[in-house]
């Protein structure tokens, strides 16, 4: 099958991907662009992503999730489904699923079930909560993390709601630590030659993200504060996003040394020995000052001249991007992580590659996403061995 050619990292590498929606379809993504053959197992009327495509925006979603996959139909609630599993189980090496716990040992094909067929294998799910522990049974999606977990909660103005992160933060950093967890298991199983079960929390993913608003919170006891596009833990002035005349800028002193060279670019010399600005603590202490005489002189210009005049002398800085100026973003392809494909369904679209580079490797053209269950022959019978008649019974009774 496709994927198991050149010196990509994990090529020969066998995936059975049963995930759905975002957290483990991107970490399939992730091990499919380094090289690993990932066959996505879907029920026989397509998995929820690719359901809601009916709407619009999830079938581009979808393509971009499941590049260099391949693509097959399973139903998992017939015993001749089921078997089928466990035969692919049996020659890969690691299967992942988003299922709610207890999900996939309902169906009777859990861990220790499929463990049991393949010793090697890496079994790795992610759920909202964890296996364990007194939220286990919550249902969960990102926004319903991320209410949970507390970003909604630092998230907003401090005269406002809570306000949801734009992206879907929860959903994938349980994607990127769910890859991680695999390749940690894959590597102890190099040295031991024993499988694992991998588990992550999305609520436990994304925690480590409030680092700043946490540190905040230890330190100074203050609850329930929402800091805007302040920084988090109030300990970075000026850190804001300041409106210039056609747009905003995002703008950090990061240092002492930041801000001098802020207050020459602004012109403002008679303030770089004020004693009310010399140090962090300082500036903390004047922070609305700073932020409207910032504002003021950002005010004055275009956001691109901005962007320039701090960007020259060093200071972290940049304009608040569109996402048709983000998709379109000639840094992302110089490097490759964005690149235009010919979809069979969706025409010319823009897929990102993965975001982990191997110079050596490179990043090659993805192949698009799939229709539903087009592999189907291939999997199932070049590579499991069924015959024709066998492969024609099963889609007649809607096994596949």
């Amino acid at each position: 099958m496709a994927g198991t050619e050149g010196k990509e990292p994990l090529a020969g590498l066998v995936v059975i991907d049963l995930g759905q929606i975002y957290a483990a379809p991107y970490a399939t993504l992730l091990l499919a662009l380094g090289g690993a053959t990932v066959i996505k197992v879907e029920p026989v009327h397509g998995e929820h992503l690719r359901v809601r495509g009916q709407v619009g925006g999830p079938r581009y979603a979808f393509a971009n999730l499941h590049s260099n996959k391949n693509f097959v139909t399973l139903n998992l609630k017939d015993d001749r489904g089921k078997d089928l599993l466990k035969q692919l189980v049996a020659k890969a090496d690691v299967l992942v699923e988003n299922y709610r716990p207890g999900v996939m040992e309902r169906l009777g094909v859990g861990a220790d079930v499929l463990r049991a067929i393949n010793p090697r294998l890496v079994y790795a799910q992610s759920s909202g909560f964890g296996r364990s522990g007194p939220y286990r049974e919550y249902p969960a999606m990102d926004l319903s993390v991320q209410a949970i977990s507390g970003v909604l909660g630092v998230t907003g103005f401090p005269d406002g709601p809570p306000v949801k992160s734009g992206p879907a933060i929860c959903d994938f950093f349980g994607g990127i630590h769910l890859y991680g967890g695999i390749l940690t298991a894959l590597y102890r199983r190099e040295r031991t030659g024993g499988g694992a079960v991998v588990e992550i929390s999305m609520h436990e993913a994304v925690y480590a993200s409030m680092m700043s608003n946490l540190g905040h919170f230890f330190s100074s006891g203050v609850d329930g504060f929402r800091s805007g596009n302040r920084h988090g833990g109030y300990s970075v002035v000026p850190y804001n996003v300041y409106a210039a005349k056609d747009g905003h800028v995002g703008i950090i002193c990061e240092s002492d040394g930041h801000w001098r060279k802020l207050l020459e670019v602004m012109g403002r010399h008679d303030l770089v020995d004020d004693p009310r600005y010399a140090q962090t603590k300082d500036r903390v202490a004047h922070i609305d000052a700073i932020d409207e005489l910032v504002g003021d002189w950002v005010g004055t210009l275009g956001k691109e001249d901005v962007f320039a005049k701090l960007r020259d002398v060093g200071v972290p800085v940049a304009p608040v991007q569109t996402l048709s100026e983000v998709t379109t973003d000639p840094h992302h392809y110089a490097r490759g992580m964005l690149q235009d494909i010919e979809h069979p369904e969706l025409g010319t679209v823009t897929v990102p590659h993965s975001p982990i580079l191997l110079e050596d490797v490179g990043r090659k053209k993805p192949r698009p996403s799939g229709a539903l269950g087009q592999d189907n022959e291939q999997v199932y019978g070049d590579w499991l061995g069924l015959d024709r008649t066998t492969l024609d019974e099963f889609a007649a009774a809607g096994v596949i």
